[in-house]
Order: C-alpha cells, then structure tokens, then sequence
C-alpha cells in the first residue's frame, strides 16, 4: 500500500493582487474544507497512509483531526520549519520523498507547486487551485481529486495509465544555484523584488513560457494571445517586450488588463537556451524571486523533464470502465 501526500499553502491565494485586480481569495477555513473533502475521497477509494505537511497555520491537521478513520489508516506528520514561506513546502517535498508515496495533492497556486518540485523534482502531483497564477493547478471537486489518490495509492489504477510528464523550465544563473519554472520565467528591468507579485507591465524585458494559454491569466495568457501552446504540445514560447512589435491588450493578473508592447515571439525546441545577461529581476510563475546583477549570465532551458501530474478525468473515466466503485 503507497501513501499520499498533501501538502496546503497557507500564504496561497492571499496576496496584493486581491488589492490591485480584485481576484478571489482563499482562506484557510476554505483549505482546511478541501483537504477534508479529498482525504475522504481518497480512504473510501482505498487509501490507507497519508503524510501531510504540518504547515505554520495547521491546515492539514486541522482537517484531518475532524474526521473519524478506522485502525487500518495511518497519518503521518511531515514536519517542516513553519516559516510560512515556500521554504516549507521545499522541505516537505524533500521528506515525502523518502517515502514511498503515490502521488501528492497540492493546494495553491503555480508558485506553490514550483516549490514543490524544487524540493522533488519527479514528484507525481495532483496539484488543485487556490493561488492567484493557476495555470499549472488544476480546479476539481476535491472529492473526487481525493478519490482518484485513492486509487492510485492502493495501486488499483496503473500509475502509467494516468499520469503525464511535464515541461519545465530550467533555470541555470552563473555562479549561483540553479532554480525551476513551471509555467513561465520572465526578466524585468525592476531594480529590487519587492511585492513580489508581477504587475506592472512596463518592466518587462524577456520572457519564456512552457505553456501560452490565452484561457488563463498573467505571463501564459500574454503569449497565448498571439500565439497558443498548450501542455502537450513539445515546444515553448519566447517572447521579447519592446517597441517595434505589436500591441496584446491581456489580462496579466485576476481583474487586471495591461496593453503590453512585444517586438518578438517565436517557438523554441527543448534544450535550446535562451540566454540573458543582467542587470535584471527575474520572475519565476508569476513572482519575482532572483536578483540578476549586471553582466551576471542566465540561461532558460525548457525541457520535458518536470513532475509527473494526474489525469484526473481519465483516472475516474478508467475506474468507471473497470467498475472500481462497484461492489
């Protein structure tokens, strides 16, 4: 019998753009609900070990001490450094990694589950939208996300049946440790991070997005308004900001529209860096997170070497098929 993880981001769904754009917010009474919902899907579907991240809110334990399991189910207490900062979820990712766990549910946004994959790159993950940038999440009845844990956990459901890896963005900055993107990694010309949120759309310089989806918010929906790229397609996106171009009008944030200026676009293949040269900030899933000096050298790599994520749709269309919840 394999675990499931679970990990919740306190911080997620909370920041400046609830201010600026007016986007929904998440509290963690809301998390708490959810991750009830999924551990009950996942113990009726067959789960019997659940290791959850004791985050600095005590949002998984809170859930899990409102609900009655019998003796054959065992928890198990990830501890991490409750800073409530990524720095937790890093940790977390680490350890359950030792275990030998099926798949991981994960509550936040894209820049929760980058830390996620900073700490266990070839995670299996079942990641369910409650951030502000949600491309790489996903929104489901957390039921029925727990549900399909459930059998992939108690192994009635192949894990190669319903799984897909993903693309990521390698991030590779002289004489510094290396970092990830997910979903996108932007350079800005902003003098220092700050917020952290990405907002104004005048600083931006260069950009390379694994996916364009003109459906969703920020970075990904700027590209994929000229041009789409979707997760299976094996390629991503570079975009260069300036004048000389065209004129997107895009919503970069929940509720906030910008007209940004691009002079360039056009696909790149895997393994071919896209190579930069500070000063600059560098925005990774939609927050600034490195400061670039000036002559310092980066390189953005997309490859197809990310975590595996859960095809929740085919998992449950699958376990229909093969009567799984017939008795």
């Amino acid at each position: 019998m394999l675990t499931i993880g679970i990990v919740a981001n306190p911080s997620s769904g909370k920041d400046i753009r609830r201010l600026i754009g007016k986007a929904s917010v998440f509290d963690n009474r809301e998390k708490q609900a959810i991750v009830r919902r999924a551990v009950v899907g996942a113990v009726n579907a067959g789960a019997q070990s659940i290791a959850f991240m004791d985050d600095s809110h005590s949002i998984a334990s809170s859930a899990l001490s409102e609900l009655s399991f019998g003796k054959g189910v065992r928890l198990h207490n990830i501890a991490c450094p409750r800073s409530a900062t990524a720095l937790d979820t890093v940790k977390a990712a680490q350890q359950m990694s030792e275990l030998p766990c099926a798949a991981v549910l994960v509550l936040g946004g894209d820049g929760t589950s980058r830390a996620f994959v900073k700490g266990w790159r070839d995670a299996t993950l079942l990641s369910l939208s409650t951030g502000t940038n949600n491309v790489f999440p996903v929104i489901c009845e957390a039921t029925v996300a727990g549900s399909v844990l459930g059998l992939l956990a108690s192994e009635a459901l192949p894990m190669d049946e319903v799984t897909r890896q993903t693309k990521i963005i390698d991030v590779r900055i002289e004489n510094e440790a290396d970092d990830v993107a997910l979903i996108d990694a932007v350079f800005t010309s902003d003098s220092f991070i700050g917020s952290r949120a990405l907002l104004d759309a005048d600083v931006l310089v260069q950009a390379v997005l694994s996916r364009a989806d003109p459906t969703a918010v920020g970075m990904t929906s700027l590209g994929g308004l000229v041009e789409s790229i979707d997760e299976q397609d094996e390629a991503g996106l570079h975009m260069v900001f300036g004048p000389g171009g065209r004129v997107v009008s895009a919503p970069i944030a929940p509720g906030l529209f910008a007209d940004v200026e691009v002079k360039s676009i056009h696909r790149i293949d895997y393994a071919r860096p896209v190579e930069f040269t500070g000063p600059a900030i560098l925005a990774l899933d939609g927050e600034r997170e490195r400061v670039i000096e000036a002559g310092q050298k980066v390189e953005l790599v997309l490859t197809r070497t990310g975590p595996k994520v859960v095809d929740i749709r085919k998992a449950m269309h699958l376990a229909a098929k093969r009567g799984l919840f017939i008795q």
